[in-house]
């Protein structure tokens, strides 16, 4: 079975120098939820079109610092020497995420590399099938592609780890990511980590929800709500139709 492989100081360099697709996880073993742990696993098992690797930052401080990596887990993808998408704290959804993100650049940046249809509506399926399962973590780096760009309304759980109505509220967002499936996305930001997005949209207390679609933001309220008002919330979301703007007529 293949592993991951070991990321040190000194051969990180040519690790990262190099034409193919690397996906790092940078953890010390603490803090990575197992059903990431399984997945990298398994997909550093069966896809020989990435390289995997672990990186513990605790023995290679060079090698953390080199990809402005601290104590906490993060999964940093690299391609011909520059960083192409990091996930603090990983789920199992930012996994293929990540790794599509990863080859749609191999692919932008060297045409010669393609997939086939099949390959192509295997990976689109599963995107489908995973990321909408549970929520995704959202930095003030991705939010215009993963928020603003969605297809799907997305609904936003501003939050932080002192706070002790997030963490009440976290296991609901996280049935119903399942529970709606296929028709709404829910996101995940830290507040002490996107300091960008907090004052951008002015958040003041924790958690506060927000739901956008199609660009647009339709609601924006702080504090934990019960179960059967984010359903409902949720319900109504889906089902609200944004008017379209007007396109001028073509003359007769």
């Amino acid at each position: 079975m293949r592993e991951p492989i070991t990321l040190t100081d000194d051969n990180l360099d040519s690790v990262l120098n190099t034409d193919k697709p690397v996906l790092i996880l940078v953890t010390t073993g603490e803090g990575l939820r197992g059903d990431f742990k399984v997945a990298f696993n398994k997909q550093a098992a069966d896809d020989t079109g990435m390289t995997y690797a672990r990186l513990d930052p605790s023995k290679n401080p060079a090698a953390a610092a080199r990809l402005n990596a601290g104590e906490k887990a993060v999964l940093v993808g690299w391609y011909c020497g520059e960083e192409v998408v990091r996930r603090l704290r990983p789920w199992g959804t930012d996994l293929p995420l990540a790794i599509e993100m990863l080859q749609e650049t191999a692919r932008t940046r060297n045409p010669q590399i393609e997939q086939t249809d099949e390959e192509s509506e295997t990976q689109v399926e599963e995107k489908q099938q995973v990321v909408v399962s549970a929520p995704i973590t959202v930095t003030d780096a991705t939010f215009e592609q993963e928020v603003l760009n969605s297809e799907l309304p997305v609904l936003v759980d501003f939050w932080a780890e002192w706070c002790g109505p997030c963490r009440m509220v976290a296991p609901v967002l996280e049935k119903l990511a399942g529970e709606f499936a296929g028709q709404i996305r829910i996101a995940k930001v830290n507040v002490d980590e996107n300091p960008g997005l907090s004052q951008a949209f002015r958040i003041q207390s924790i958690p506060n929800l927000m739901v956008v679609k199609e660009r647009t933001m339709i609601f924006n309220q702080p504090g934990a709500l019960p179960e059967a008002a984010l359903r409902d919330l949720i319900q109504q979301a889906i089902a609200l139709e944004i008017p379209k703007e007007e396109q001028p007529q073509p003359e007769q």
